[in-house]
């Protein structure tokens, strides 16, 4: 089997450049996903100003895993079913939560790798 190729990318978050490696094709997921923290870390600067990155990257990740956890319990309840437009929408509630559930998975791979570099 050949080996898996890589690609890097540059993620401006709170005016800092990050780069991440990921999957070659990934690039552009990557960089959406850096935008969508950095749009949280934005607003965190904007209520509270500049109280440090560390602080930052945290008020923007637990808003993130809330979000994370709405979508999970959505899921939950679309897979216990209901009755007519709850029903009819269960599918697509859980299509969108298995996808963000995958995007919080590379996420967190993400910056397990970023965090040994």
């Amino acid at each position: 089997m050949g080996a898996t190729k890589v690609a890097h990318v540059s993620v401006t978050v709170n005016g800092r450049a990050f780069a991440i490696t990921c999957q070659d094709g990934q690039e552009t997921r990557i960089r959406k996903l850096g935008e969508y923290v950095e749009s949280k870390v934005a607003k965190f600067v904007d209520s509270v100003g500049q109280v440090g990155e560390a602080r930052l990257l945290l008020l923007a990740a637990l808003v993130i895993a809330d979000e994370l956890a709405d979508t999970e319990e959505a899921l939950r309840l679309a897979r216990k079913g209901g009755n007519g437009a709850d029903a009819r929408a269960a599918p697509a509630a859980e299509a969108a939560a298995t996808d963000l559930l995958a995007v919080a998975k590379r996420a967190e791979a993400i910056a397990a790798r970023t965090e040994t570099s």
